[in-house]
């Protein structure tokens, strides 16, 4: 379980919050606006109404004892980057961030931040590769090249087991898991059988994945 500070309470920064505390994290949040706080009063345990830019406010919280601070404030740079700063200055052990542009990006991580989030764009990209192919359910990019995808069993795999297919030397992808509705078998065995009222979660090449569906 970790302490983490999610400062402001748009979109991103409420499902974030929510996401961290269903996974049993502590979170405290922080919004400058009382209307959005008291919308998530019911749902969110510790907030408080205050600047995330007032030093001496943010002096009062204790910023070391949180294990990760998320900045999850997108639509003013000037804002996010004075706050990243201050987490810094304050002794932040590890500092997400948002950013709409490049430039914004490497001026957040050359002042403080760890990880720089690109949250819409990478919602797009998610978007654009599954409605771009027929058979992509999902997909996470692990480099610009290179991600895991959820597919659909290929037809030429139906019936036939991974060790048949040789699945790793001929096709260039590793089968992580298998999917049946909402359960997840991950590491099928090499005598693992495919079948049609399944999917298969693939690591490889954009290349090598687009070749098999």
């Amino acid at each position: 379980m970790k302490n983490i500070l999610v400062i402001g309470l748009g979109r991103f920064g409420r499902h974030m919050a929510q996401k961290l505390l269903q996974h049993g994290h502590e979170v405290l949040a922080i919004d400058i606006k009382e209307s959005r706080a008291d919308d998530m009063v019911g749902e969110i345990q510790q907030i408080l109404i205050g600047d995330a830019t007032d030093e001496r406010f943010m002096s009062t919280l204790g910023i070391k004892n949180f294990d990760v601070a998320v900045i999850a404030i997108g639509d003013n740079f000037q804002t996010v980057l004075e706050i990243t700063v201050l987490l810094k200055d304050l002794g932040c052990k590890y500092i997400v961030a948002r950013a709409t542009r490049d430039v914004h990006r490497k001026l957040l991580l050359r002042n403080g931040a760890d990880y720089v989030s690109y949250a819409e764009r990478e919602v797009a990209e998610r978007l654009a590769i599954m409605v771009g192919a027929d058979h992509v359910f999902d997909y996470v990019e692990l480099t610009p090249e290179v991600g895991i995808y959820e597919i659909a069993v290929p037809k030429k795999w139906l019936g036939k087991s991974m060790v048949q297919l040789s699945i790793r030397n001929k096709y260039h992808v590793s089968v992580l898991a298998t999917k049946k509705g909402t359960q997840i078998y991950p590491l099928p065995l090499p005598t693992h059988v495919f079948t049609e009222d399944e999917r298969v979660m693939v690591m490889g090449s954009n290349e090598a994945v687009e070749a098999i569906t």
